[in-house]
């Protein structure tokens, strides 16, 4: 009794100690080691476990596996799989397979796909241009200013949002595959990344120097002139040059030769889709940390320089998916994204907050919600695919969702990932959607003045 109490004693001398200084002191381990040791018989089978396995496989919930069909009540008719490889488009690829489908019925194709390598050339090229731009409004500024310091962190990436391929398509049009195919460096973005990162860094540093020295005018645009051509050279070097014109004709899925044509790429897009206007999208978005109702503008979000920042209106997950599954009983999908590592199961092609208990084996409680995982960087908006079918109860309420993905047809269900109506409520972030499929109160409300937001918020990552 008299050792049990000076144990206790201890333990919170220790504590009291602890508390104030925050060391792990050698007394503090001790008492760590100590309430350990009590548990440890417990936790020999799960040490063993997990030091030689994948912890999914262990906390696989084997009362979901094989429950979840892939069949549903509503389905958009989409074309096939795509794949972007080692890269961050999944934005660009997203976008691009809302058109393929309406390309592939209106000229009865047997299949086509767009070149991605073409948007990411120029997307590469035009966030080399918004940086160099951003480096001079900001030429004033430290270091170590907030907006200066987010600048040269992470001068350029791959990944983009729904307004990111808006700007891109807008400005340049489209080329088939066939006419700028993929290359190495187009499909395995890292190297290209890490290189445009660096140059831009030293070129940034440049520009300030030179902005600081006085020199403003044409002297300066044109050193801007020499920086954003040497940009342009090494995109070439590793993806090619874009064609400013070109000629193709089409064939359809009965070998029918269509008479070749010579098209610019921005002919080429009006041509194929003379009634598609990316005016008529709006993005909602589901933030809880944030109120609802409101419109906001993330600052720096963009690709283009004179393109449109990331602007969406906030919206509870009940009301997007109303919207959501108005565009899919119409046969139109919806470029959509969300945190797809959370709960993800790849050979099942499944997404469903109970694929996993991490709790029942490890015996701890995660308690976070939607808002606290947003805040604390947790949780947010990492890939972009197409939200394509909705399965609905007796009521019309859903139950069910599917995505479309870049991955390939080998992962997931064929490409395909399905996931719950709960999942959606927890880790569903964007979803674009036509006017047409919105009522006239919630449109009006995009009306309102933007609220500026940083680009440095944790809701604002890109889809890669």
């Amino acid at each position: 009794m008299k050792r049990t109490l000076s144990i206790l004693v201890l333990i919170f001398t220790v504590q009291a100690v602890f508390a104030q200084s925050g060391n792990l002191d050698n007394n503090t381990l001790n008492i760590i080691r100590s309430n350990y040791s009590q548990k440890a018989e417990n936790d020999i089978a799960i040490r063993n476990a997990l030091t030689n396995n994948d912890i999914r496989n262990l906390a696989l919930n084997r009362d979901v596996v094989g429950k979840e069909t892939h069949d549903f009540k509503y389905k958009v008719k989409v074309k096939g799989i795509t794949d972007q490889k080692s890269s961050g488009r999944c934005w660009m690829f997203t976008g691009l397979n809302i058109l393929r489908p309406q390309l592939i019925d209106e000229k009865k194709l047997s299949n086509f796909e767009f070149s991605t390598n073409y948007l990411y050339f120029y997307d590469m090229l035009e966030k080399s241009n918004l940086f160099l731009e951003g480096v001079l409004k900001y030429h004033d500024k430290e270091m170590d200013d907030r907006t200066v310091d987010w600048f040269f962190k992470d001068p350029i990436t791959d990944g983009g949002v729904w307004n990111s391929f808006a700007n891109l398509v807008n400005k340049y049009g489209l080329v088939p595959k066939t006419v700028m195919p993929e290359t190495y460096h187009s499909e395995n973005t890292r190297w290209l990344n890490n290189i445009l990162s660096s140059k831009l860094r030293e070129f940034g540093l440049e520009l300030r120097e030179i902005r600081r020295q006085g020199i403003t005018g044409k002297k300066l645009q044109s050193a801007k002139m020499e920086m954003i051509s040497e940009i342009y050279r090494i995109l070439v070097l590793f993806l090619g040059e874009p064609p400013t014109e070109f000629t193709y004709r089409f064939v359809d899925k009965d070998n029918n030769i269509l008479e070749a044509k010579t098209y610019t790429p921005q002919e080429f897009f009006k041509e194929i889709f003379p009634n598609y206007n990316t005016e008529d999208y709006y993005m909602f978005m589901n933030d809880p940390t944030r109120e609802y109702y409101k419109v906001y503008e993330i600052d720096f979000d963009r690709n283009v320089l004179e393109g449109k920042n990331w602007i969406y209106l906030n919206l509870p997950s009940d009301e997007i998916k109303t919207f959501a599954l108005n565009s899919i009983k119409n046969n139109e999908a919806l470029y959509a994204s969300c945190d797809v590592g959370k709960q993800l199961h790849s050979a099942e092609g499944t997404l469903d907050v109970n694929n996993y208990n991490f709790e029942a084996l490890l015996g701890t409680k995660f308690k976070m919600d939607k808002a606290a995982r947003i805040i604390t960087y947790d949780s947010g908006s990492a890939h972009a695919m197409l939200l394509m079918a909705c399965d609905t109860d007796k009521d019309d309420k859903p139950t069910k969702w599917q995505f479309e993905n870049s991955w390939g047809s080998s992962h997931g269900h064929n490409g395909y990932l399905t996931f719950t109506d709960e999942w959606f409520d927890e880790y569903m972030f964007r979803v674009v959607v036509n006017k047409k499929f919105i009522d006239d109160k919630t449109l009006k409300l995009f009306d309102q003045k933007p609220i500026l937001l940083p680009p440095w918020d944790p809701m604002f990552s890109n889809d890669n």
